[in-house]
């Protein structure tokens, strides 16, 4: 069946186009036509159903005064190419209008990203915590430029915006009323005759309690489930009966292996822990203070439920169990010694990571955190002892890629992802402090490679503000790797250990190095020349102020 294209209604079935109402000229009149029924429309009927506009477009006319028999059948077909000519024209200026007016486009450093945009009107109206509510990292390519001298450039600028600033501790007050539940739970003071801080705590429940059943670690980690099902078994025969009452003994580490992730603290923690007056947490790397106290368990998965501090004490129940022992025994009691075991905790994140801030503590002052881990931290154990195992910053972050890529792992893939962290990293650094940039948890998530984690200094710095130099040990992995008994004699008399056999000695100096680099990354070889120029550039001055505040020229790393 024919239809007319300028016609209310479908050719009537013996195809004689003089029955078509309108085609009769001028003179047809809507009221009139059978179809049209007084609508000033022009309906298309295709085997009795209505067609779509753009259809018309494909319908073959034989009334074409104007046109010739080959353009009248490919006039629909012309119309409708230019018309997506037109729609993709339109898409393509929006798209490149959009791009500069938020920084996306492919253009020269400085490079601002996400959060980061120099946008001046969006800078006035939100600040920098308001931004996290609809940041959402783009996915892009981004042509990297691999000429040492134009990389140099972006190190420069950032080198030129580099200031060490103090910054201000928070007082006690301000720590309290951002966690009201945690300074309800630990004490003020510690049992006196510890080495460890410890305290008994009512226990409320019976002989039927779980007191594991709603632990996160327990609920969330396999590994801990094994620990937590052998803990339920000998939980009451631990705790301590005095006037009708039962009290539980708790415990916090004396000590932290802060940092930093890939520079030895695996290998460091597995010879310590063989130490006969040294216990460790029911995991190496619990990551409490960091992430879980504030919900996270793992970053690219959001926010769960925040693990409360009760969780991360029971982490600690089997080597309280063994200092409870100790604390009865006739030597304690009676003769007034003292409990010589110590607990410690080994979350390499402690150091570095305060990338949460943000989501909890919104009276930020020019995008720095207010709070940081060591605030609170210092707040309960002002006596805290801290051990820091650093590595050349350079040789770190390619160990650190090696460890964390999981695919396409290639000299040349290191090179390029450096590069763009230099370009996030130098966009940030243009418009805020370094502090800012270095917790800002939207660059460090934007960044392909982990360059914030080398700048040891401004951390160090920051744990300073709160801790006394004496109460840090800062050890070099190399230092480590070339004369292990040597490093370990200073960790035994940081932590002021007793003596050990030589049979014990040699147990903890001689066991085989611990989380070494796996074979399939060995494979890749080195990383690229140019690649480590670049960084050598970008951490020189962060070495300098790192030999200049620990009085340490080999934590300049020249020979490395």
């Amino acid at each position: 069946m024919r239809y007319c294209i300028n016609c209310c209604i479908h050719l009537l079935p013996n195809d004689l186009h003089r029955q078509c109402f309108r085609c009769r000229g001028p003179d047809h009149n809507n009221q009139k036509c059978p179809v049209c029924k007084g609508e000033n429309k022009i309906p298309l009927y295709t085997h009795g159903k209505q067609m779509k506009w753009l259809a018309v477009l494909e319908v073959r006319t034989d009334h074409c005064e104007s046109w010739n028999g080959f353009f009248c059948l490919r006039k629909g077909k012309l119309c409708s190419l230019m018309f997506g000519l037109i729609v993709m024209t339109l898409v393509m200026v929006s798209y490149i209008l959009t791009g500069a007016k938020h920084g996306l486009l492919l253009i020269p450093s400085p490079f601002h990203y996400g959060a980061f945009a120099s946008n001046p009107s969006l800078m006035d109206n939100e600040s920098l915590s308001d931004m996290k509510d609809h940041y959402q990292p783009s996915k892009m390519n981004i042509s990297y430029v691999k000429d040492y001298s134009s990389i140099k450039l972006i190190i420069d600028t950032i080198t030129s915006k580099i200031e060490f600033i103090t910054r201000q501790r928070p007082d006690l007050e301000e720590l309290r009323k951002q966690e009201p539940h945690m300074f309800s739970v630990i004490p003020n003071k510690f049992l006196p005759n510890s080495k460890n801080p410890c305290w008994y705590e009512e226990y409320r429940g019976n002989t039927t309690t779980d007191p594991y059943a709603t632990n996160s670690y327990a609920l969330y980690s396999k590994r801990f489930r094994i620990v937590f099902d052998y803990l339920r078994k000998v939980f009451w025969n631990h705790l301590y009966h005095y006037k009708g009452k039962h009290y539980r003994l708790r415990c916090l580490p004396h000590f932290y292996i802060i940092g930093q992730p890939k520079c030895g603290t695996t290998d460091l923690y597995d010879r310590l822990r063989l130490h006969p007056e040294v216990r460790f947490s029911a995991s190496k790397e619990p990551h409490w203070w960091t992430r879980k106290r504030f919900g996270i368990i793992r970053l690219r998965d959001g926010f769960h439920d925040r693990y409360p501090v009760e969780d991360y004490l029971d982490l600690f129940d089997l080597a309280a169990h063994q200092i409870q022992s100790v604390l009865q025994s006739e030597a304690v009691r009676e003769r007034g010694k003292m409990n010589n075991i110590i607990i410690g905790e080994a979350s390499a994140s402690t150091m570095w990571d305060n990338n949460a801030w943000i989501f909890f503590y919104d009276n930020s002052t020019d995008g720095e955190p207010p709070f940081l881990i060591q605030d609170f931290i210092h707040a309960f154990q002002p006596n805290a002892k801290l051990i820091i195992m650093l590595r050349d910053p350079v040789e770190r972050l390619y160990s650190d890629y090696l460890y964390f890529a999981s695919a396409n792992k290639s000299a040349e893939d290191f090179h390029e992802k450096v590069a763009e962290s230099l370009q996030l990293f130098e966009g940030c650094v243009l418009d805020y402090s370094l502090r800012a940039c270095v917790y800002n948890n939207t660059l460090n998530n934007a960044m392909p490679v982990r360059l914030q984690v080398g700048l040891y200094v401004v951390y160090l710095l920051d744990w300073l503000t709160v801790f006394d130099k004496d109460q840090i040990l800062v050890l070099r992995l190399e230092d480590h790797a070339s004369n292990m008994r040597y490093t370990m004699h200073k960790v035994f008399q940081f932590l002021d250990l007793g003596p050990l056999s030589e049979k014990q000695e040699a147990l903890i100096t001689k066991s085989p190095a611990s989380n070494t680099r796996r074979p399939e990354d060995r494979s890749l070889g080195p990383m690229l020349p140019t690649t480590k120029a670049i960084l050598r550039d970008f951490y020189r001055p962060f070495n300098t102020k790192l030999a200049q505040v620990l009085f340490d020229d080999a934590f300049l790393w020249k020979r490395t």
